[in-house]
């Protein structure tokens, strides 16, 4: 069964994961729900134990960032909504 979920990304990261699910004949749901799949059927204790493969090192702008210390839901509320307002 099927469960809908609204995630935010950034424009670009959207459409280059739109192309690369159009070049592999998937929807970008069904990428999204593989890569989920992935990280989810594996015994990951942390994010730093995640492979990653080389498209995406090739897509990528920069070395990864992990943001892992604890915040509130407020906190992360106002993190994100400072973030979109410095992309307007």
């Amino acid at each position: 069964m099927d469960a809908k979920i609204t995630l935010s990304f950034d424009a670009s990261i959207i459409d280059k994961a739109k192309e690369f699910a159009y070049k592999n004949n998937m929807s970008l749901s069904r990428l999204t729900e593989f890569l989920y799949s992935q990280l989810t059927h594996n015994n990951y204790q942390t994010l730093e134990e995640l492979p990653v493969a080389n498209w995406v090192n090739m897509v990528a702008e920069g070395p990864a960032e992990y943001i892992t210390k604890s915040k509130t839901n407020k906190k992360l509320k106002s993190t994100y909504y400072e973030s979109r307002k410095k992309k307007s």
